[in-house]
């Protein structure tokens, strides 16, 4: 049996006895689809594809619970082409290859393209990634990839390349309410709810249809044949569920912030703490990950250079690994930050300089530092009486290098922590030149 008919999505050779609420009301054409009007609108290019059944590789990216997987089942449902599910989370490299070797035989010997779906292609690391590019080059291969993560950081840019991004928009509590009253229908005990309650469902999802359906599913396990569904039934419910987590709700930015600042406040007890619930609640590693190369930067900076270089590491180490191993990795890491001299002179130099480059944009960059590749820009005085520092004693020749019509300004200052320690000698020493430099200067004119 091939991988692609292992994998298949409408395999109906056994039927599970009590099918979630979420696929029994999942949707079974295009304009059955609620919250995404824009891009399947008649006429638009993905419905265009879908229509005519003529497809290049595209990438599905959008929230949680907003169509990405029911899009694909329409395809697999319409299309004549070969249709093969993967899932980037179970899927291995060898099982790739082989199901991208069976493409490349149908459409030499059925002149059949195939189109793969390759749920969360995000969870797919470079060399995973890289296997599909020869097969979409060659057209043995359409591919359809689901992200909730931004392509241009997940998806290498190879293939990226050859993929048109379709965008899905959160689900509205208006869109959520819609999908909510129309599954009510499926449900074989004839209740009803009211307005106040699905108002509190469609608030509990997060723009998430799949969360609202499995939440509404989980209410009415406890109501009897004709009730009515209640606010307060609702949120007596949903409060019992453990480890409760929106990944786009309140909750969601506390629990970064209490990380960053536990780390900024150089406690790795509660940094590690509030790790822990992060990632316990099913966090994306790689968000938290984004976040330390930030402190690194913001929180550390200079103070300790190899900060970077830590959180760097860390990062190629979660990708490598991913979850649950690369939860060591995240530790090390926050643990470092914690325990690391803090400044935050690189963020405080930078605000400096953007105020004054957003107020003074346009003055001109000296001539005496532009490059001059032509003869008529040597003419104009580029490049004229450029000191080049290595020709100089110290490597060092005092020049001013902000425009001509702007004064000197000063915006990094080190703090007395850490490297930056040494640091500020440098720039001392510096200063301590140029002051001489300028004195020489002074007397030669004289």
């Amino acid at each position: 049996m091939t991988i692609s008919k292992q994998l298949s999505f409408i395999d109906t050779t056994q039927q599970p006895l009590d099918i979630p609420l979420a696929e029994r009301v999942r949707p079974l054409a295009l304009t059955e689809m609620v919250g995404q009007e824009k891009l399947l609108r008649p006429g638009s290019m993905l419905e265009t594809m879908i229509s005519s059944d003529n497809y290049s590789s595209f990438i599905l990216w959008g929230p949680p619970g907003t169509g990405k997987t029911t899009i694909a089942r329409l395809i697999e449902h319409s299309t004549a082409h070969a249709f093969c599910p993967l899932s980037a989370v179970l899927s291995k490299i060898a099982e790739v290859k082989v199901l991208m070797e069976e493409a490349r035989k149908r459409l030499l010997t059925e002149n059949r393209k195939t189109l793969v779906f390759v749920d969360e292609i995000h969870r797919f690391n470079k060399s995973q990634q890289d296997a599909f590019l020869p097969y979409v080059e060659s057209g043995a291969i359409v591919l359809i990839g689901a992200t909730t993560e931004n392509p241009s950081f997940e998806v290498i840019s190879a293939l990226l390349s050859r993929c048109h991004v379709f965008v899905l928009e959160q689900l509205s509590d208006v869109h959520i309410i819609k999908i909510l009253s129309r599954a009510l229908t499926e449900i074989p005990k004839e209740l009803q709810a009211d307005e106040e309650a699905l108002a509190v469902l469609a608030e509990r999802s997060g723009g998430d249809g799949r969360k609202a359906l499995n939440n509404l599913e989980m209410v009415t396990r406890r109501m009897s044949r004709g009730e009515t569904i209640t606010a307060e039934q609702v949120v007596q419910s949903l409060s019992q569920r453990s480890l409760f987590y929106d990944k786009r709700g309140e909750e969601h930015f506390n629990l970064i912030s209490a990380f960053q600042k536990s780390i900024r406040g150089s406690d790795p007890q509660a940094a590690l703490y509030w790790l822990a619930r992060m990632l316990e609640s099913g966090e994306d590693p790689m968000y938290i990950t984004r976040r330390l190369v930030r402190i690194a930067t913001e929180d550390v900076g200079l103070a300790d250079p190899q900060a970077i270089v830590q959180a760097i590491a860390a990062k190629d180490a979660v990708h490598f690994l991913g979850m649950p191993e690369a939860s060591t990795a995240l530790t090390q890491l926050t643990i470092y930050l914690a325990t690391a001299p803090k400044s935050n002179a690189n963020e405080v130099a930078y605000f400096a300089a953007k105020d004054d480059a957003v107020a003074t944009g346009h003055h001109k960059v000296p001539l005496h530092i532009c490059n001059a590749p032509t003869k008529l820009m040597k003419d104009l005085g580029y490049n004229k009486n450029y000191r080049y520092s290595h020709s100089f004693a110290n490597n060092y020749s005092y020049q001013k290098y902000f425009p001509d019509t702007m004064e000197e300004k000063t915006y990094y200052t080190p703090s007395n922590f850490g490297f930056e320690k040494e640091i500020q000698k440098r720039l001392d020493w510096w200063e301590g030149l140029k002051k001489k430099q300028l004195e020489d200067e002074k007397k030669k004119k004289e």
